[in-house]
């Protein structure tokens, strides 16, 4: 088992669970990128944000932190005209992570966010499946370069294109987490139903760290998710990186309503509804995440919520 892996199951058998840090884009945003925008561009633009956001994340109390890589295929890149330098701007993410870590009085897990191509696969779409994968072999390889611990797959919808990024990062020689985004009927955009999430690569390399998560439509859904994934997979390490709250469109832009209570209050019903591994998505800010941090830290675990009191607490599901 690699070392990088054994860091993150050290560091689960010491703290129960971990925090994982809150949202890239949405705090970029508020740091005047504009709509359009690669957040990535920002990691050769404006490194000294980058590195200061990894800061906060961590002094707000997180033990994981995703590199600024959500879109770092030559797929997203090409967009902004970016495609030659996908080995680059991912090595610069993972550099400017990897520093902040290391600056901390405690260990630290720099995950290499990996996200959708943007593509639809075949047989839905006209992307190859091995093309995927060496698209997500030249990102993983930057990011790998720059000094990552593990590969973090995240808001994924096919689960082909989650098979094609964990073979990726297997071929570089790095530990995976995937996670998906479930949306309407509480599935993902390709259908994928969160009980369903066990086992997609089981056959890839050791298979990965954790399942789970992310984004989505807000905390009650997310931990609906979480309930069918820890009953049908009783065994796995679930991580939930939920959104803050459920976004609401204001003068074309998007606002995630969710106050540090609410955030507080859905990092404790996750972990007592099994996930050990618990951050925040878009909308999370420095101040969420230290407000779960608290609660992690000053309750007790309780019982497993059903959906009733998840409801409840966090407000009605988005779907029926």
């Amino acid at each position: 088992m690699p070392a990088s892996a054994n860091l993150l199951a050290d560091l689960l058998a010491e703290k129960g669970v971990l925090l994982a840090d809150g949202a890239m884009g949405t705090s970029l945003f508020a740091l005047g990128l504009e709509p359009g925008q690669a957040p990535e561009l920002w990691n050769e633009q404006h490194p000294e944000l980058i590195a200061k956001l990894h800061r906060d994340f961590i002094s707000a109390g997180a033990d994981i932190i995703l590199t600024n890589s959500f879109g770092g295929t030559h797929h997203r890149l090409k967009l902004h005209h970016a495609q030659d330098r996908v080995h680059s701007i991912n090595k610069m993410a993972a550099e400017i992570c990897r520093a902040a870590a290391d600056e901390a009085d405690r260990a630290i897990i720099v995950a290499g966010s990996v996200g959708p191509t943007g593509e639809l696969l075949m047989p839905l779409g006209a992307l190859a499946y091995e093309v995927a994968v060496s698209a997500f072999v030249e990102q993983i390889e930057g990011l790998q370069a720059g000094g990552v611990d593990i590969v973090w797959i995240e808001t994924m919808s096919s689960p082909h294109e989650i098979r094609a990024a964990a073979e990726a990062a297997v071929k570089v020689g790095l530990p995976y987490i995937y996670t998906a985004s479930f949306h309407a009927g509480g599935r993902t955009m390709t259908g994928l139903h969160p009980e369903d999430i066990h086992g997609i690569t089981t056959d890839i390399g050791d298979g990965p760290l954790a399942v789970g998560a992310n984004c989505g439509a807000g905390p009650a859904d997310t931990l609906s998710s979480l309930l069918f994934m820890t009953e049908g997979g009783p065994s796995a390490t679930v991580a939930v990186k939920s959104n803050c709250g459920i976004p609401e469109s204001r003068d074309g832009q998007l606002h995630y309503p969710g106050t540090p209570q609410l955030m507080a209050d859905y990092a404790r019903l996750a972990r007592d509804a099994g996930a050990r591994i618990v951050g925040g998505c878009c909308g999370t800010s420095c101040e969420h995440l230290a407000a779960m941090r608290q609660a992690l830290d000053d309750n007790p675990a309780g019982p497993r919520p059903s959906l009733e009191t998840i409801i409840e607490r966090m407000g009605p599901l988005s779907f029926p």
